[in-house]
């Protein structure tokens, strides 16, 4: 599934001056937590500032995380807190021609929105995807490491285990 487990639709002929706080429910964290193979999202929510730029709208803000996701090494829970600076750009669809393949970088970090509104709560969720560690280790790795026999104090490298394997 991929979304619209936490939307949060905004019109951007509706903004307000006050920064928007955005929090996601109990069901739409855990329906967050398995579409990007979380063991839970305790928490997620996010406060954005929302400028109207002609039909664009800039949103900057934070965002706040408290997940649980599994050890790359071991496994085991690994209890991650998540703070994240937010700055995102949503513009109006446009049809892309063969000229526009190519992006600029600003370009980059634009949403494109149908309509008038915009999904802020997406925008969010997406966000949060993007600031998960997929490699994080927690306190028992190097020990599993080094009974597995991939951390050789002595011989200590990124190419340390190919040269144990080149010594069989």
């Amino acid at each position: 599934m991929s979304g619209p487990e936490f939307s949060r639709l905004v019109d951007r002929r509706h903004l307000k001056a006050a920064p928007l706080r955005v929090v996601a429910s109990e069901t739409e964290r855990k329906a967050l937590a398995r579409r990007f193979s979380l063991i839970a999202i305790d928490r997620l929510e996010a406060e954005l500032s929302l400028e109207a730029d002609g039909e664009a709208v800039d949103a900057g803000g934070t965002l706040w995380a408290e997940i649980v996701q599994a050890c790359a090494v071991t496994g085991n829970d690994l209890p991650v807190t998540i703070e994240e600076p937010l700055a995102l750009r949503f513009v109006p669809e446009a049809p892309v021609t063969v000229e526009e393949l190519e992006l600029e970088e600003e370009q980059l970090d634009e949403i494109p929105y149908a309509g008038t509104s915009f999904d802020l709560g997406e925008a969010v969720a997406q966000s949060l995807a993007l600031a998960i560690d997929p490699f994080a280790t927690g306190p028992e790795a190097d020990r599993v490491r080094k009974e597995k026999g991939l951390l050789d104090e002595a011989a200590a490298g990124p190419f340390a285990a190919l040269a144990a394997l080149k010594k069989d």
